[in-house]
């Protein structure tokens, strides 16, 4: 089993704090109704439990994802294994990476993050990916000019914090795990990452607005792809339209 979900409670949906509704709802059963994709095998970065990288694929990874789940225990990334495989299977090698979660887990899963990214088999630089709150994490890394970043593909990140914690997104997620919206981890306020940075965002995503990617990519120059009649999950989703979207954006290298 690739979930860390504790035992005796049933996996949850994976996305916010707040309940999915809507489309948001429906494009999370469908994500999580795939099958598992275990993956070839299973590194660890540090003595922490959650401090795993799942690898799919032959060879040294060329991407690597980050899953979102708004810095919460019970989200890992057991729901992002089937676009992993799926990406594996298109001959691309990806890595999947656990971070430390939960309440206070600022800078921690930022740490974990770039532990994570150093501790990859190879050297070649890859593409960085990340969904949500992992999307936060991957623009943090990018931010810092990590040396294996060579650009970076966030959907739906949770790019704004000041933004997001004053809607209180995720049921007030941003306070609650990551202390508030300070600037260390706030990705529209960091510098500008030195690889591009392309956002691919639902028009119908009903966890994080549209409007903040576009914010984000007015401050730093990132190329944002809307993605119409598309809520928060599809794009993680490698059997949907939006997903396939995604898949040949990262199989382009």
């Amino acid at each position: 089993m690739l979930t860390e979900v504790l035992a005796g409670t049933p996996a949850p949906p994976p996305g916010a704090g707040a309940p999915d509704t809507g489309r948001d709802a429906d494009e999370a059963a469908a994500l999580l109704s795939r099958p598992p994709a275990p993956p070839v095998r299973t590194v660890r970065y540090g003595p922490h439990p959650a401090q795993l990288v799942d690898l799919y694929g032959d060879g040294d990874p060329k991407v690597a994802i980050v899953h979102g789940g708004w810095w919460r225990e019970r989200y890992d990334r057991a729901h992002l294994a089937p676009l992993a495989a799926a990406l594996a299977g298109h001959g691309v090698p990806v890595a999947l990476i656990e971070y430390r979660r939960g309440p206070g887990c600022w800078p921690h899963a930022a740490e974990d993050a770039r532990a994570a990214l150093d501790a990859l088999p190879g050297s070649a630089p890859l593409t960085l990916a990340g969904h949500s709150a992992g999307g936060q994490l991957a623009l943090w890394a990018a931010a810092r000019d990590h040396r294996r970043v060579a650009r970076t593909v966030v959907v739906s990140p949770v790019a704004d914090l000041v933004a997001a914690d004053r809607l209180g997104l995720g049921a007030g997620a941003v306070r609650a795990h990551l202390g508030g919206p300070h600037a260390q981890a706030d990705p529209l306020r960091l510098p500008t990452p030195p690889g591009p940075v392309t956002v691919l965002h639902g028009t119908e995503d009903g966890q994080v607005p549209l409007a903040h990617s576009l914010a984000y990519a007015t401050r730093h120059g990132a190329t944002v792809i809307p993605l119409p009649d598309t809520g928060h999950y599809a794009p993680m989703d490698p059997g949907t339209a939006a997903g396939a979207r995604l898949l040949d954006l990262l199989r382009r290298g």
